[in-house]
């Protein structure tokens, strides 16, 4: 078992920037268009965990992380998790990780280069365990700690969590994953008890 841990795309918070449509941290998580380098390299039974975006004088945090179950398609995963698909929200903002549409073809909503299209469909990740920082109080917990925690356990110095994981992000041991996982799980019993 490994892990993988990777910042997601500036911008993307969900509390204070964009919605986060990929990964999906949710009751059947998954991660299905984003990462396709990623995606090729775990495994059933390897961890993903994800850092929200870069947001000018926001402090970014771990958003979460599941275990992977298996790899499928894009077309079907649209058979399978229909909540998914690709659409919009009422506040105009973008969701759903499946980027296909019925025909298997690339959805009208995904706006990625059409000629990478092909790259980006295999390896749609099927997770299972989930555990992410929902509340705002376990939120708040995150961004106070996300730094020093990474630093921690990267024995490594960073004023980012960039300068800790890099642009491509960072592979964990099985200790580093669970010591990633036990840390997310204190936060919530912490914002629970409070």
């Amino acid at each position: 078992m490994i892990g993988k841990i990777f910042i997601t795309s500036s911008g993307y918070d969900p509390q204070l920037g964009k919605h986060v449509k990929d990964p999906y941290l949710g009751k059947n998580p998954s991660l299905g268009a984003c990462r396709p380098d990623l995606r090729r390299q775990v495994k059933a039974g390897d961890h993903l965990f994800v850092i929200s975006g870069k947001l000018p004088n926001v402090r970014q945090y771990v958003m979460g992380g599941f275990e992977v179950v298996q790899k499928i398609d894009a077309q079907v995963a649209y058979q399978r998790f229909p909540d998914q698909r690709l659409r919009l929200r009422e506040d105009g903002q973008l969701t759903g990780n499946v980027i296909v549409d019925a025909n298997g073809a690339q959805h009208e909503l995904d706006k990625h280069d059409p000629k990478k299209f092909s790259r980006r469909i295999p390896n749609y990740i099927v997770g299972t365990n989930p555990i992410a920082l929902i509340t705002p109080g376990e939120i708040s917990l995150g961004r106070e700690q996300t730094l020093d925690v990474l630093r921690d356990i990267f024995k490594k110095n960073g004023a980012s969590p960039w300068d800790i994981v890099g642009h491509y992000g960072a592979q964990l041991t099985e200790e580093q994953v669970k010591q990633l996982h036990a840390w997310l799980l204190s936060l919530k019993r912490v914002a629970k008890a409070a």
